[in-house]
């Protein structure tokens, strides 16, 4: 990969960020950006008679500064807390010679055969065997037939993967399986070989040229059916699914693939990756966006085509922009993958089967939205030194993130939304991104700054809930509109809202801009002649409750 370079301050064993917006945080991990892994190949020898799996991981390292004596992967030990699950290293060599190494306390310490020279590019051969505790999970699917799939998001894929497991660090992978026979073998990028050993065993490699996050690599073995639906720009669409459920699944992941890859590519930027699967599987129970082999849950094959599931694709497809190619470079800012694969699901919707089921879905988001902030209204969408993995993501991560993306389209204007977000995507393409690159790509776009709003909607809590009244002065040929802000939380929102007044013998309103600022807000709108009705926000721009608005005399 390329390692991501801005302006940041490290402190070794705690990172330190600092954005030039004067927000900072903590992240735990003990990242190190002086040494970038390229490449991951696992190869794995997996059996029907055991869940042990016999592993050998090449690791190729560049270490891009002179001095640096020891590499730490991650690699969940084996152990009596997880009934003997976990995984034991038997050898560490690099050049065919074995090198010093410690495997305690879930890390993988390996210590250089001499410290290293700048840009020194090392390849360091890993064997080790075990039972997965999780992360690759092996059971019987549910049909009754045994199968193989990884869950490694968010950082579980340690537990059979020796990895640096975080997302700042990305590289391109390999995974060589061999297998029984009777199973077929897909993971990402491209197939490299398929070849019958004559010994009741089947040898599958395939490589990922692509540069991605750890918790993206992906490995499903099972008895597949398996489609090549569609091509896109020359890169194949393919359907894996269980083999008893061949017809409804080729029917339902038929669509709405290819247009959803046409879409993002039209809008966003181009399509990264070598190929697009998607994979019925036994480890997730919605959808997991595995670059380029996207895992879906047992049950989503149904041959009906339904919407959930629909929308499920769609989610997980946007995933190969967000999250996948642009990923976010810290956990506290995850919301750079969910928010946007939600709002882009929208976005989707909104191109292809219309304004009305856009509108659906915001509304939809806000009452998970809403529902969430009565039980926690502190909540924050970009989190503060994220520790507990467990609460990576939350439903304000996804719905109220989505929400933000579409204030912010309101706020800058489509054009300037669309400039900013291809702006972003072209930079951070096949890297690591923040929210305060996302910040500068959209306040370049439009020229706006737009401190204010990133600081209230996405780095505080709280809510906006407004009441008003609104009266006519005939004499002035004026309305006066009063609006407060009345959330009881003691937050304070800076926005443009949009007012609709309706005119007895006319189709459209007449909009104004109000600009809600101060607890207490008093405008005037000039008028022709007396308005029917008022609305606040008639074009749903904006995140907020009307609790009471309507005219006085």
């Amino acid at each position: 990969m390329n390692i991501w370079k801005l302006q940041i301050l490290i402190c070794f064993g705690l990172i330190t960020i600092s954005d030039q917006q004067g927000f900072s945080y903590t992240d735990p991990y003990p990242k190190n950006p002086n040494i970038d892994a390229i490449n991951y190949r696992f190869e794995f020898e997996l059996s029907d008679d055991s869940d042990e799996i016999i592993g050998q991981a090449t690791v190729d390292v560049r270490f891009l500064t002179d001095g640096i004596t020891t590499l730490r992967l991650d690699l969940i030990n084996r152990s009596d807390a997880l009934k003997g699950k976990g995984m034991s290293v038997n050898t560490v060599k690099s050049n065919g010679k074995p090198v010093v190494f410690h495997h305690e306390n879930d890390v993988l310490q390996i210590t250089l055969p001499t410290p290293s020279e700048e840009n020194q590019r090392i390849r360091f051969s890993i064997t080790y065997r075990g039972i997965p505790a999780t992360g690759l999970l092996i059971g019987e699917n549910k049909y009754g037939d045994r199968t193989f799939f990884s869950d490694n998001w968010p950082n579980k894929g340690r537990n059979w993967l020796p990895v640096i497991d975080h997302p700042y660090d990305k590289a391109t992978c390999e995974f060589v399986v061999t297998a029984p026979a009777h199973y077929q073998v897909v993971s990402n990028g491209l197939l490299i070989e398929e070849t019958d050993l004559g010994t009741g065993k089947r040898r599958t490699h395939w490589k990922q040229s692509v540069p991605i996050a750890p918790w993206l690599y992906v490995l499903g073995v099972a008895k597949f059916a398996v489609q090549q639906v569609d091509e896109f720009q020359g890169k194949a669409i393919q359907t894996w699914v269980y083999y008893q459920d061949r017809d409804a699944g080729f029917y339902d992941f038929a669509e709405p693939t290819k247009k959803v890859l046409e879409f993002y590519s039209d809008y966003v930027g181009p399509f990264v990756y070598e190929k697009l699967a998607n994979i019925q599987s036994n480890s997730v129970g919605g959808g997991m966006e595995a670059a380029s082999a996207i895992l879906y849950g047992s049950r989503s094959v149904t041959g009906q085509r339904s919407e959930r599931w629909r929308n499920v694709v769609i989610h997980e497809i946007a995933h190969q922009w967000f999250g996948n190619s642009v990923t976010e470079y810290d956990w506290d800012d995850v919301w750079l993958s969910e928010g946007f694969a939600t709002y882009f699901t929208l976005l989707f919707i909104e191109h292809e089967y219309g304004r009305d089921a856009f509108l659906e879905g915001l509304r939809s988001s806000k009452k998970t939205v809403d529902n969430f902030y009565a039980k926690d209204p502190g909540y924050r969408i970009v989190h503060d030194n994220l520790q507990d993995m467990s609460k990576v993501t939350t439903a304000q991560t996804y719905q109220k993130g989505s929400w933000t993306l579409h204030m912010l389209r309101g706020v800058v204007g489509t054009d300037n939304f669309w400039r900013g977000i291809q702006s972003y995507y072209r930079k951070h393409m096949n890297d690591s991104a923040t929210t305060a690159d996302f910040r500068r790509e959209m306040e370049e776009a439009s020229g706006q700054d737009l401190s204010v709003f990133f600081e209230q909607w996405l780095y505080k809590g709280g809510a906006l809930q407004c009441a008003g009244s609104w009266k006519y002065d005939a004499p002035q040929k004026q309305v006066t509109l009063s609006l407060d802000q009345v959330q009881q939380d003691g937050s304070l929102f800076e926005m443009p809202i949009q007012v609709g007044l309706y005119f007895e013998g006319q189709e459209s309103p007449q909009i104004e801009v109000i600009q809600l600022k101060e607890r207490s807000n008093v405008f005037s709108i000039e008028v022709e002649t007396e308005p029917s009705r008022i609305v606040l926000d008639p074009d749903t721009w904006v995140l907020m409750d009307v609790q009471e608005f309507g005219k006085t005399e």
